[in-house]
C-alpha cells in the first residue's frame, strides 16, 4: 500500500486511489448482470486502445442516478464513442432523448455502430463538434448536463450548464479526483492547469447554494449536484417582484 503514497510522477500519474482495487473488485463482480455483447466490445475497445470511459461501476451509477430522477433529457459535455450515452440511453426509456457531443467525427460513426446494436441509437442525438458550442445552440433544460471533456474546461462547463439543469436535476461529473492529484500539494500533471481547473471546479461547485453536492470515489471520482427546488420557487418570485 506505500505506493499510493508516492507523489506522481511521469510512470506514476496517480498519486491515490480513492477505493480499494479490491473493494472495486467485489463491486465489479456484483455487476455481471449488466454484461451485453455490445457493452463488452466497447469496454474491449477502451482497454485496447487505452480510451478513458467511465467504466462499468460509474456506468451502472450513472444509469441509476437518471433512473432516480425519472430524467428524460440529458446533455453530454463529451461523448467519446457512446459508453457513457449506452447507460443515460438505457435510463431515459424510449421517448428520452440523449445529447451527445463530441469533436471527431470517427467516435460518433463507432458510436451509432455499437448504440444500434444494442437498440439505443434512436434514443441519441449524436452531434459532432466542440460541446460548448453545441449546448450554446440547444435551447431548453435538461434533466441532467454530464461533464466529461477535456479537464482544463471543467470550471466553464460548470458555470454554462448549472443554470440549464431543471430544479431537481443533476450535473454530474467524471475524474474530479483527478487520480489524486486534487488532494495533493506535489503532483505531476498531464497538461499544464489541468489539476488546479478540476479543484476549482469542485470547489465552485460545493460552494453554489443552489445545489447538493457530493462526490462518489468509485474509479477516479463522480461528482453529483443535485439543483435545490427551491431555485425555482426564488426565480420565480424574483420574477413577479420585477414585473
Amino acid at each position: 500500500m506505500t505506493d499510493t503514497l508516492k507523489f506522481p510522477i511521469a510512470s506514476n500519474p496517480g498519486v491515490l486511489i480513492p477505493v480499494n482495487p479490491a473493494i472495486e473488485n467485489y463491486m465489479h463482480g456484483l455487476l455481471s448482470h449488466t454484461d451485453h455483447p455490445v457493452l463488452l466490445k466497447m469496454e474491449a475497445l477502451a482497454q485496447k486502445n487505452n480510451f478513458p470511459i467511465v467504466g462499468r461501476l460509474v456506468g451502472v451509477f450513472l444509469e441509476t442516478m437518471a433512473k432516480m430522477i425519472n430524467a428524460q433529457r440529458v446533455f453530454e459535455f463529451g461523448s467519446g464513442y457512446g459508453y457513457s450515452a449506452y447507460w443515460f440511453a438505457q435510463a431515459v426509456g424510449s421517448i428520452g432523448q440523449v445529447i451527445c457531443s463530441d469533436a471527431d467525427f470517427l467516435n460518433k460513426e463507432k458510436a451509432e455502430q455499437y448504440l444500434s446494436s444494442a437498440g439505443l441509437w434512436d434514443r441519441c442525438d449524436f452531434r459532432v463538434g466542440m460541446a460548448q458550442e453545441i449546448f450554446t445552440l440547444t435551447d431548453g433544460l435538461f434533466d441532467i448536463c454530464y461533464n466529461d471533456v477535456d479537464k482544463g474546461d471543467y470550471p466553464e462547463i460548470w458555470l454554462m450548464a448549472k443554470d440549464r439543469i431543471r430544479p431537481g436535476g443533476l450535473y454530474i461529473a467524471d475524474n474530479v479526483l483527478w487520480r489524486g492529484r486534487v488532494a495533493v500539494e506535489h503532483y505531476a500533471d498531464v497538461f499544464p492547469g489541468w489539476t488546479e481547473a478540476v479543484r476549482e471546479h469542485n470547489q465552485l461547485i460545493f460552494n453554489d447554494p443552489d445545489f447538493d453536492t457530493f462526490i462518489n470515489p468509485s474509479r477516479d471520482g463522480v461528482i453529483v449536484a443535485r439543483k435545490k427546488q427551491h431555485s425555482a420557487m426564488l426565480s420565480r418570485k424574483q420574477a413577479f417582484l420585477e414585473r
